[in-house]
């Protein structure tokens, strides 16, 4: 009997503040071939163009931002994530399905995020269950309304 052949995990790729999916492919591109060999990866950009980005004279533009954290206004910081998450689930829609999601820095917090907001009903609630998440440099958002606790997919 021959080798049964695995299906390798579609993961979704979040990139950080600043950053776009192409830089983010560029940089993960770094990481041993076995590693990513072993996943498909799709890299999308943030819906927001960032104002600022320390990765100018490193990356070409353009850079984006998922929600606008630095925005003293917190009613347009909790508006542009909740515009970054429907953003991201149309995205998980046109091009998935996905096992996972991956994201670094800012694209990292909202990746933490996301299991729980959809075991809840608030998120991702036209796609499946995301199935695991790799967080890079990230922390779990969320404060009071998503309590910090173990991220189970």
């Amino acid at each position: 009997m021959g080798k049964r052949l695995q299906k390798k995990p579609r993961i979704l790729c979040l990139h950080g503040y600043g950053g776009s999916g192409q830089i983010l492919e560029k940089m993960l591109k770094k990481w041993p071939e076995f590693v990513l060999t072993k996943m498909d990866l799709v890299y999308i950009d943030a819906p927001i163009v960032a104002d600022k980005s320390s990765l100018i004279g490193r990356f070409d533009p353009p850079y984006f931002e998922w929600y606008k954290a630095f925005d003293h206004d917190l009613d347009q910081v909790n508006k542009s994530f909740d515009e970054a998450i429907s953003d991201i689930e149309e995205q998980m829609i046109k091009l998935g399905p996905f096992d996972g999601v991956l994201g670094v820095s800012q694209g990292g917090g909202i990746t933490g995020t996301l299991p729980g907001m959809q075991k809840q009903g608030v998120a991702l609630t036209k796609v499946p269950k995301i199935k695991c998440v790799i967080i890079i440099s990230g922390a779990k958002l969320g404060g009071l309304l998503f309590p910090s606790s173990p991220t189970t997919c």
